[in-house]
């Protein structure tokens, strides 16, 4: 395919009913953070457009670029994530113990990123197989001994799975499922992939907490749906699986826990999934207003933060900012921060002395404050405030000050 191209009907029901609902900006590829050698070399962009299917309910992107521009050098590692690491070892043992599995039955995680997960489920005494598309990942699992291949999932490597492996007891995909194109080929090779009594265990975001928690951040290139109850429900049976038990988790800003086995499965249906549903109907997002509801509370977001920037930096004060993910990228060119912003610091060793995509912000060690001592700091990992916080004492007691930018934009001095 080409870098990049635009798809006019929805990744699941396939209307052509697409409402745009924010058009965010057009953006490098979220982590594509640059080392020095790269400064003179430019970063191709791509529109960041947020779309709802009015037919279906699913809230998508409609711009898709080239998998393997993210992700054949992805950077991102589950075990950096504040308690994620932690997250899917309980995941893995929560899990085993709902699904009872048949002894030894194999379980596959699709884009299994260096295994967390599997390391559970490895623990309790089951086979496991990590689809990874980034190489250098998938090398790094497998060097900690959890077998991984560096594939992207489709039917096509389901079936060479199952023929050199077997059928699977339990097929997982933990943050990768909104990342998928053609979730059509996906769940074929679910379904190919499942023993007759296998189920599907998925983790993502939730729409409704993206929406009403205003979770923009999480809306990049990366993440192509926004997944709700409603729409699931209705793609799940069109591929003649039943989507059996939902759980909502607090990771990522909000997520659901959804498991799916074959319409003849042997498992009942909770009422978690129907009391979900009616919960999406009686929250309107059968309709546009959430959306629209959306759109103006970042707006007026935008223009309370930049208005206090500006006015900082119009009285002399220095303004950096706390964060070098993925998501950040977002709020760089959503927010308009070039030229705003000094520079950024983060925690994460991989992203020291690096440059934002595009705009070129340099990256800085955290522990950089104290030898930089920025006047104030918007902390766009906002979901992180209080362990920043509380890393960064120091820093407040010697007279820096947070700048809060969601819940609501704020100054934090102490």
């Amino acid at each position: 395919m080409t870098d990049f191209y635009k798809r006019d009907d929805c990744r699941l029901c396939r209307s052509k009913s697409l409402e745009t609902v924010l058009d965010i900006a057009t953006t490098p590829v979220g982590d594509d953070f640059v080392t020095g050698d790269r400064l003179g070399k430019g970063q191709p962009t791509f529109p960041l457009e947020l779309c709802v299917c009015t037919n279906c309910g699913l809230l998508q992107l409609p711009g898709v670029i080239n998998p393997e521009l993210i992700y054949s050098d992805y950077l991102y590692e589950t075990s950096i994530s504040l308690g994620l690491e932690e997250h899917f070892l309980k995941y893995a043992r929560k899990m085993i113990e709902q699904v009872k599995p048949d002894d030894n039955a194999l379980v596959v995680d699709i884009g299994s990123n260096v295994g967390c997960m599997l390391q559970g489920v490895k623990a309790l005494g089951y086979p496991v197989l990590g689809i990874e598309p980034a190489s250098a990942l998938a090398k790094k699992a497998t060097d900690a001994g959890v077998e991984t291949w560096p594939l992207f999932f489709n039917r096509e490597t389901a079936v060479k799975v199952r023929e050199e492996r077997g059928p699977a007891g339990i097929v997982t995909a933990n943050n990768v499922f909104a990342n998928i194109d053609d979730l059509t080929d996906m769940m074929e090779g679910i379904v190919e992939l499942l023993d007759d009594n296998g189920v599907f265990v998925f983790e993502t975001g939730y729409m409704v907490d993206t929406v009403q928690n205003t979770v923009i951040d999480n809306v990049y290139h990366e993440h192509l749906c926004y997944f709700s109850i409603l729409p699931l429900i209705k793609f799940f049976d069109s591929h003649g699986l039943e989507f059996i038990d939902v759980e909502r988790v607090p990771t990522k800003g909000g997520s659901i826990r959804g498991v799916v086995q074959r319409k003849s499965g042997p498992r009942a249906v909770s009422e978690s999934v129907t009391g979900l549903a009616t919960l999406e109907r009686e929250l309107g997002f059968e309709g546009m207003a959430p959306f629209r509801n959306l759109v103006g509370r970042v707006e007026t977001m935008k223009r309370e933060l930049l208005e206090l920037i500006d006015s900082l930096r119009a009285e002399g004060k220095s303004v950096a900012a706390y964060g070098a993910s993925v998501g950040v990228t977002t709020m760089l060119y959503y927010l308009e921060l070039e030229g705003r912003i000094d520079c950024l610091y983060d925690d994460n060793p991989v992203k020291f002395d690096t440059f934002s995509p595009g705009m070129h912000i340099p990256v800085y060690n955290s522990d950089e404050i104290y030898k930089r001592k920025p006047d104030y700091i918007l902390n766009i990992a906002w979901r992180y405030m209080n362990p920043i916080k509380a890393r960064h004492e120091k820093y407040l007691a010697e007279g820096g000050r947070f700048i809060t930018m969601l819940p609501a934009v704020g100054i934090i001095e102490k």
